[in-house]
């Protein structure tokens, strides 16, 4: 028996699909919105982590 055929039995099981998509969709409005208000300078700080030589 097929995986989907277990899906096809279960009722209501299109919301999980639909309410996924949502929490997606608003937490990557929250990050866009976040970079976009966030410090310039923060965020140049932020891009130079990985480069900056952690000795110094």
């Amino acid at each position: 028996m097929k995986f989907i055929n277990y899906l096809e039995k279960i009722s209501g099981v299109d919301i999980y699909g639909l309410l996924s998509f949502g929490i997606f969709f608003v937490f990557f409005l929250a990050v866009l919105v976040w970079t976009f208000k966030s410090d310039k300078h923060k965020m140049q700080v932020i891009s130079r982590i990985p480069l900056d030589d952690p000795e110094s």
